[in-house]
C-alpha cells in the first residue's frame, strides 16, 4: 500500500521544526548507510545524539500516535525513531531497498515492514527532490506539501532525485507493524475506512457497523504477530 496522509505535522508545527533544523549541524548521511547504499546516498543527517533532533523525534512520535489514519494503515508495533535528513546542491539517493532489520536502542530488533517520509520542505521551494517509489503499478512519484506523509512498504525499490535548486529536508522513519503481511495490511485499512465513513451516517451500533466491527476485529486477531 502507498498511502499519503495529509498535514500530519500543522502549518505551525512546520514552521517549529524547520526553525530548529534550519539551524542544526548537520552531517554525511553516508555515514549512516550500508556498504551497497553508501555508494548512492549523497545527502546530508541530523545525528542520531542531537538534542534537537531528538527532540523533534519525540514530537513526531506523539503526532503520529494522534493521527488514526497513520494508525489504521500501518498497525504498529514498534517505529523507529524518527531521523531528519536535508538534500541540496545535487543531492540525490540512488535506487535503494531499507534494510529488512534495524537495531534499536536496548538491544531490541526492528523488521522494517513500512517506510515512510514525512516532507518538511513546501514543493516550491525546490527542484527535483521526488521520491519515487516502485510497484506493481510502476514507478509512482511523489513531492508532497511540508506537513504531508508518504507511507509505502519498506520492500520497494525506491529513490529521490537530484535536488537541483534549493533544499528538500524532511524526516523519515520505519514501522514494524502488527500485521506483516502488506496485502493483509490494506484490506483491514480499506475494511476500517469503510466503517468509520458507514459510522458517519449510521449509528455506531447498527447492526451493520458492528457485524463489521467484529469481522474487523477477528480479522486483526488472525493476522496480528504479538
Amino acid at each position: 500500500m502507498l498511502l499519503a496522509i495529509d498535514q500530519v505535522l500543522t502549518p505551525d508545527e512546520v514552521r517549529h521544526f524547520r526553525t530548529h533544523l534550519d539551524r542544526a549541524e548537520w552531517q554525511d548521511g553516508a555515514a549512516t548507510a550500508g556498504s551497497a547504499a553508501r555508494q548512492v546516498k549523497h545527502n546530508q543527517q541530523i545525528g542520531a545524539q542531537d538534542a534537537v533532533g531528538l527532540q523533534l523525534a519525540e514530537h513526531l512520535l506523539r503526532r503520529l500516535g494522534e493521527t488514526p489514519q497513520f494508525v489504521s494503515a500501518a498497525l504498529p508495533r514498534r517505529i523507529y525513531p524518527p531521523k531528519f535528513n536535508r538534500y541540496a546542491g545535487g543531492g540525490q539517493y540512488g535506487a535503494h531497498v531499507d534494510a529488512a532489520i534495524m537495531q534499536l536502542q536496548g538491544g531490541q530488533s526492528l523488521r522494517t515492514d513500512l517506510s515512510a517520509t514525512l516532507f518538511l520542505s513546501e514543493p516550491d521551494e525546490y527542484e527535483g527532490g521526488e521520491l519515487e517509489i516502485e510497484d506493481a503499478y510502476g514507478v509512482q512519484s511523489a513531492k508532497l506539501p511540508a506537513g504531508d506523509m508518504l507511507l509505502y512498504p519498506a520492500t520497494s525499490l525506491h529513490r529521490v532525485t537530484p535536488v537541483t535548486a534549493g533544499a528538500r529536508v524532511a524526516a523519515f522513519f520505519w514501522v514494524e507493524s502488527l500485521v506483516e503481511d502488506d496485502r493483509s495490511r490494506t484490506l483491514l485499512y480499506d475494511l476500517d475506512q469503510s466503517i468509520q465513513e458507514l459510522s458517519a451516517t449510521l449509528s455506531a451500533q447498527d447492526p451493520r457497523v458492528l457485524k463489521l466491527m467484529g469481522i474487523y476485529h477477528n480479522l486483526v486477531r488472525r493476522w496480528a504477530a504479538t
